[in-house]
């Protein structure tokens, strides 16, 4: 069986604490790095699951990276298929795109350990474990909710935090995955942006410290829930 297979825009966003979810629940789990690979291959048309991950471009910018053509095919794709899709961060905006929504720059970066406000639809699905939990915000573009999809969550600076397209897709704007120690690499990767945006590495490893260990159980929980939704 295909199994479930993420697909990586920079190296260091990677499954993190989702990884051994998914090994539990699929035969196999595997990398493919968009970019590099071939994203019309068979396999992520055919993979029981395809998880898109986070990265530090936009979801619009087809003319300096072409693949994301090829990935947006992929996407749109597996949905009207009724493929299972999870999308994180950049990958929740990617969906939104390929569902015919607007993705574009939001008013500032989000970034940083915050809580999500869950709509009505949002406390009865998947992420009901997460309602008052902090979660880890790192992007600066936003998008319109998708025409058919369902509003899950919001946090006061960006409205549509996470929507649901069906059973077997699920856009999440923000980061459940992250560890502390893992998230060395993204201070390291993403030094740049955080630099200009006047933000300190010491208060972000500090919030990391304090709210990661406490969101891996939910976001497992949630995560679970929602994997156990294609089934029903």
């Amino acid at each position: 069986m295909p199994g479930a297979i993420a697909l990586r825009h920079v190296a260091f966003e990677d499954l993190g604490t989702l990884l051994p979810l998914l090994r539990r629940s699929f035969p196999a789990v595997s990398y493919r790095d968009a970019g590099v690979d071939d994203l019309a291959a068979s396999e992520l048309a055919t993979a029981d699951l395809l998880v898109v991950l986070g990265g530090p471009i936009g979801a619009y910018e087809e003319a300096s990276y072409p693949f994301l053509v090829a990935e947006l095919a992929l996407i749109e794709r597996r949905l009207a298929q009724r493929r299972p899709v999870l999308g994180i961060c950049l990958g929740s905006q990617l969906m939104a795109r390929a569902l015919g929504a607007r993705v574009y720059p939001g008013a500032g970066k989000e970034i940083g350990w915050a809580p999500l406000a869950l709509t009505e639809a949002g406390r009865a699905s998947p992420l009901a474990p997460l309602a008052g939990l902090p979660v880890l915000h790192w992007h600066g573009d936003t998008f319109d909710l998708p025409s058919g999809a369902v509003h899950l969550a919001a946090t006061d600076r960006y409205r549509y935090q996470a929507f649901a397209w069906q059973r077997h897709g699920l856009a999440l704007q923000f980061h459940l995955e992250v560890t502390a120690p893992e998230l060395e690499r993204w201070y390291i990767g993403h030094a740049c942006e955080l630099a200009a945006s006047g933000l300190s590495v010491p208060a972000l490893r500090a919030q990391s410290e304090q709210w990661a260990p406490a969101l891996a159980l939910p976001a497992a929980r949630a995560i679970e829930a929602w994997l156990d939704g294609l089934a029903g």
